[in-house]
């Protein structure tokens, strides 16, 4: 098959080679405090890669994507996962520093919990290259890599009025007109992301909700009524349940959820399942292609989901990493967007793509993030 997404992309990986230190201390980490030799060899240098959690397919994705496009290229890698704990995540970042890496790429669990480790960095000359969320409230941030969030947002927002039927595919104008009873669910407040997801959600939903289209019946319309501390799948299920309970126990029906990641959307499935909903059920979106998502949308339960091809995300973060390895800047897209509350960080924004039951062949196997088994499955090999 393709490339997976989960060994890397080889060729590519080859061509954006960044450099490496060995755990010796003799980098960039260590007490000198000396830039690494934009001509050091790739054996000599070391990156630090610090991912948020195990639990969800997608960081596993993120992590094995940069370790073995680094790797390939002949380069050294302390990839560690933090549980989604933050002392152990500083904790992780310290000892990479003491060991002498020579860059840092992190995907933060609290974007503003690492103040101090990255003033450590600052003080070896360490980069650091914050990883899809934005490390905020501190000028020890080098460059930004992700994609772009309110536009994985408006796409959730806009998957939701298709799957409703408001909007058509192609965006057109649908037949239906509602009203429909629609429930809001954001991410975890602490990850800078959820925000632009659920801004770029509202921008396209609130209008819908002001001229009667959409009811929330609950009226938890806020981000903060509606986030999910940690993105976790059973918080999305209880809340869901609550939701149920409170607002639709007069025997309304919910028609359809907005959700800003796979895992959410399968505890909202869940909870909509254990209050009697079969199968159409209401309209529910996600984000990552996660693998148990994709079946589901496969099997006509979810409704959609939001491709991040993290391989591509990996790829430019190599990219980056070389750039300054090099003693040059990496190349940004966007240096206006993404105020981390002390600085606008030089971003690099990826495209995304909405994913309905139709478009799982071309956008997703025919790519080689998954194969036609897994979707079978529901689960990666």
């Amino acid at each position: 098959m393709a490339v997976n997404k989960k060994l890397g992309l080889t060729a590519l990986g080859a061509a954006m080679a960044i450099g490496l230190t060995a755990c010796g201390g003799e980098g960039a980490g260590a007490a000198s405090g000396e830039a690494p030799a934009a001509t050091a060899a790739p054996e000599e240098l070391t990156i630090g890669v610090s991912m948020p959690t195990q639990t969800s397919e997608r960081w596993i994705a993120d992590g094995n994507a940069v370790k073995s496009q680094l790797e390939e290229a002949g380069y050294k890698v302390e990839l560690q996962y933090a549980n989604d704990d933050i002392p152990t995540q500083g904790q992780q970042i310290d000892q990479m520093l003491t060991q002498g890496a020579d860059l840092l790429i992190v995907a933060a669990i609290d974007g503003t919990a690492l103040s101090s480790q990255l003033q450590a960095a600052a003080d070896a000359n360490v980069k650091v290259i914050s990883y899809d969320r934005l490390i905020r409230e501190t000028e020890n941030v080098d460059f930004y890599v992700s994609f772009d969030n309110f536009k994985v947002g408006v796409a959730q927002g806009t998957a939701l009025l298709t799957g409703l039927g408001v909007l058509n595919a192609d965006g057109s104008a649908g037949t239906a007109t509602g009203p429909f009873n629609v429930e809001l669910f954001a991410g975890s407040l602490d990850d800078n992301n959820a925000g632009f997801f659920f801004d770029g959600a509202m921008s396209v939903l609130q209008p819908k909700i002001d001229d009667g289209t959409l009811v929330v019946k609950s009226g938890q319309t806020s981000i903060e009524q509606a986030a999910t501390l940690r993105w976790a799948q059973e918080t999305a299920q209880k809340r869901m349940e609550d939701l149920l309970t409170g607002s639709y126990a007069d025997g309304s029906k919910v028609q359809g959820v907005l959700s800003p990641y796979d895992g959410i959307s399968r505890g909202i499935i869940t909870a909509l399942q254990g209050n009697g909903y079969t199968t159409p059920l209401p309209v529910v979106t996600g984000q990552d292609a996660e693998i148990a998502s994709v079946k589901l949308i496969n099997d006509g339960v979810q409704s959609s989901t939001i491709f991040k091809d993290t391989r591509e995300l990996a790829a430019q973060a190599v990219t980056a990493a070389e750039a300054f390895l090099e003693g040059t800047e990496p190349e940004a897209n966007d240096t206006e967007t993404y105020d981390n509350g002390v600085k606008v960080v030089p971003s690099y924004l990826l495209p995304v793509e909405t994913v309905y039951k139709a478009d799982i062949q071309s956008k997703l196997i025919d790519s080689g993030y998954w194969t036609a088994d897994e979707v079978a499955k529901g689960q990666s090999d």
